[in-house]
């Protein structure tokens, strides 16, 4: 096997590629006539015959209908269980239905779903948030986009700039001003946008993550208002900080005015306070979405005390008038009673160090059967998140990680897991290790990862 061949993709032909998702795709067909059906006659009112279009991105055949899903199994309409490691790409990233969420949740039901005013959850919720995180003042919205979007508003209004600065390859949601990319070293709208109009480039800086120099360049006019990111690069592939690049990052942010903006929705699968705190880091924003309350959509964006100062200030000088920040339905009793139970009982270091220690052996099973088979990929891991790169690492920003993606390859992979009993995320290789998951699905997915490497080398 030619590994470096530009015909192959991920080092593997692309007929043999073909030949292996023609075949899964049959066994797929023929053990889902009921998710098959329902597809074809009962989403039809959906446009694109999807609640939500992206669910096209699925690389089956078609999509899988569930019927129920329980800790780290999913089984679907026509009773096939699989070892769930997308965990709904980490909006339930602490199992499905965890128990003490779902008393909570039973409990506020009876109690009223929203009301706009707070409730002693709220109460018990801003404490938690506060010790958990280390930023002393928060809000609550519905979506990690919505946080996002409100912390950057705050940022402008504190620096009174306009621009943003964003890294390559970065993802935050639905939050226009990030769909920004580096397309041949020069920043342009990201490919594929629906009804953008606007060149988002003329607010919206970027540079490759990892590279501090062009980090320091772009901040030098000292018109960036916050610079937004993952500790970890994590939609693109993984893309771990190498040494020092965040303490250039918070050093440089601080030099030039720039407010620092870390979004924590993937990365908390590091520890307990996420990354940030895992790592020392000290942003001045902090937003956090997906598993927060255990699957139940919600948010929270933090601020560190001098940022909510400033933005106190801001707030007693400006005109009267709606601010653009907040959602009618967000900060409701249900989130805050499902966030209350998540924090307290669920987010625990215990849980923390069993996903640690499963995701450790997963990524250990999984290189060694890379390695076995000679393949040029790698594994990569933040926490209990896991994944493998079908190309060679570690990946240092994103336009490696763009040019890493093997499309072809990655679906038919993905559908062959199904089959073997095994889900991960559709959007690329990635895979969560819940307190949930046992080892016994652990092995099963390295199995089944063997497998399909030893056909796809032979």
């Amino acid at each position: 096997m030619d590994t470096m061949s530009s015909k192959n993709s991920g080092g593997i032909a692309p007929a043999r590629i073909a030949e292996l998702r023609e075949r899964e795709a049959a066994v797929f067909r023929a053990a889902r006539p009921k998710s098959a059906k329902a597809f074809g006659e009962g989403l039809q009112d959906y446009l694109g015959g999807v609640p939500m279009l992206w669910m096209q991105d699925w690389p089956t055949p078609f999509p899988i209908m569930v019927e129920k899903a329980k800790g780290a199994t999913i089984v679907d309409v026509d009773g096939n269980r699989l070892a769930d490691f997308c965990l709904g790409d980490t909006g339930s990233m602490f199992g499905h239905s965890p128990a003490p969420v779902a008393r909570a949740i039973r409990r506020q039901s009876g109690r009223g779903l929203t009301y706009m005013l707070p409730s002693d959850d709220a109460v018990a919720v801003g404490k938690l948030l506060a010790q958990q995180f280390g930023l002393p003042r928060w809000q609550i919205a519905t979506t990690a986009s919505d946080a996002n979007r409100f912390a950057l508003r705050v940022a402008r209004s504190v620096t009174g700039r306009g621009k943003i600065l964003v890294f390559n390859g970065c993802y935050h949601g639905a939050v226009d001003e990030t769909f920004v990319r580096l397309d041949h070293g020069k920043p342009a709208n990201k490919r594929g946008l629906s009804g953008e109009y606007r060149d988002l480039t003329e607010h919206t800086k970027v540079v490759e993550f990892n590279d501090a120099p062009a980090l320091e360049a772009a901040l030098a006019a000292r018109d960036v208002a916050c610079v937004i990111t993952e500790p970890v690069l994590t939609n693109c592939c993984i893309v771990p900080p190498q040494p020092g690049f965040h303490d250039a990052l918070r050093r440089l942010t601080r030099e030039t005015g720039t407010l620092l903006l870390i979004d924590e929705t993937h990365t908390i699968s590091t520890a307990p306070g996420g990354f940030t705190r895992g790592h020392g880091l000290e942003p001045d924003l902090f937003v956090l979405g997906k598993p927060v309350a255990g699957g139940v959509p919600a948010s929270v964006w933090g601020l560190s005390a001098e940022t909510a100062e400033r933005y106190d200030r801001y707030l007693s000088a400006k005109e009267p008038g709606y601010s653009g920040i907040g959602t009618t339905l967000s900060a409701n009793p249900l989130q805050f009673a499902a966030m209350r139970a998540t924090l307290e009982e669920v987010m625990t270091e215990e849980n923390y160090a069993g996903m640690e220690r499963l995701a450790g052996l997963l990524q250990a099973g999984l290189q060694a059967a890379i390695e076995r088979h000679r393949l040029p990929w790698h594994v990569a891991r933040v926490g209990a998140r896991v994944e493998f790169i079908c190309a060679p690492g570690p990946l240092r920003n994103g336009g490696e990680a763009d040019a890493a993606h093997a499309p072809e390859l990655e679906a038919a992979i993905h559908v062959a897991l199904v089959n073997r009993g095994v889900l991960i995320a559709p959007f690329h290789n990635m895979m969560l290790v819940s307190p949930a998951t046992s080892q016994r699905q652990v092995d099963r997915l390295v199995a089944a990862f063997a497998d399909i490497a030893a056909a796809l080398a032979a």
